[in-house]
């Protein structure tokens, strides 16, 4: 705030109008009270809640701005300038940035600032929000050239954090007040979009058949197991048979079921 103030101190400077002003004022004077009527309507002004009146009397700055509510100011020794309060946002252009790992890519942005101090805004810079959109545009560069991909798409918040501090640090002269950068998007070259979603495609693939191996091995593991209890179960065997049968009849209905007596399969078996 101690630099602000005596950037403030410099824009202003020490006020004093000399001789010359005052004898500028008394006639100023002498031509409002001698066209009453019309100088009324020339020196009352009407100052939204949003807005702030920058008052120059000979040239020089009042030390703060009127407003809001009516103003007077005298005619021929002062002129008025309007400075909107309001929080506004610019887009910034697709920047084409060379990232860090060497990927062109294009990437644009949209900041919100507003004006904190109307005289300095006015004093010290002609365009305040122009000067602020392209420095902007600079920043983004400069901040996104020392990123690699990565980076750009998985760190945006960290990424507009770091932008709004340094563009609130370089336009507090300014009398702006950055108050948000948002990343708004961040396009990769067509070739790489395919070669990135190739390599997806082939991921999600040698994922697919990692599960489905892994499912074999399952099921392999529970028809060993169910084998084992069968093994131990001749009862167990018998009623899988059964059930067998029963899906077969089920699928088709013309289907005639011989069904093989149990009996001859022990038979089979001793003979072995």
């Amino acid at each position: 705030m101690d630099l602000n103030n005596s950037a403030h101190q410099k824009t202003l400077g020490d006020g004093n109008i000399g001789f010359c002003g005052y004898v500028l004022l008394f006639f100023s004077w002498i031509i409002f009270f001698a066209f009453l009527p019309i100088s009324v309507c020339a020196a009352i002004h009407v100052v939204h809640d949003y807005q702030r009146c920058v008052v120059f009397r000979l040239g020089r700055a009042k030390r703060a701005a009127s407003g809001p509510g009516l103003i007077f100011t005298l005619p021929c020794a002062d002129q008025c300038t309007m400075v909107d309060l309001r929080i506004k946002s610019f887009d910034i252009p697709p920047q084409e940035i060379l990232s860090k790992d060497s990927v062109t890519v294009a990437v644009d942005a949209v900041i919100y600032c507003y004006v904190y101090d109307p005289v300095m805004s006015v004093c010290n810079i002609e365009d305040a929000f122009g000067s602020t959109r392209l420095l902007a545009a600079t920043t983004l560069r400069t901040v996104l050239g020392t990123k690699n991909l990565a980076g750009m798409l998985s760190e945006r918040e960290a990424i507009s954090k770091e932008m709004q501090q340094i563009l609130d640090e370089s336009t507090d002269p300014w009398g702006i007040k950055v108050e948000r950068v948002e990343i708004k998007d961040v396009r990769l070259p067509h070739q790489l979009q395919r070669a990135m979603a190739a390599e997806a495609e082939a991921s999600r693939e040698a994922n697919a058949k990692v599960i489905a191996a892994q499912g074999e091995q399952k099921a392999s593991a529970a028809l060993r197991d169910a084998a084992k209890v069968m093994a131990d179960t001749p009862a167990a065997v018998q009623l899988r048979y059964l059930q067998t049968l029963n899906s077969i009849a089920a699928e088709r209905n013309s289907t005639i079921v011989f069904p093989l007596p149990m009996e001859l399969l022990k038979g089979i078996s001793r003979d072995k």
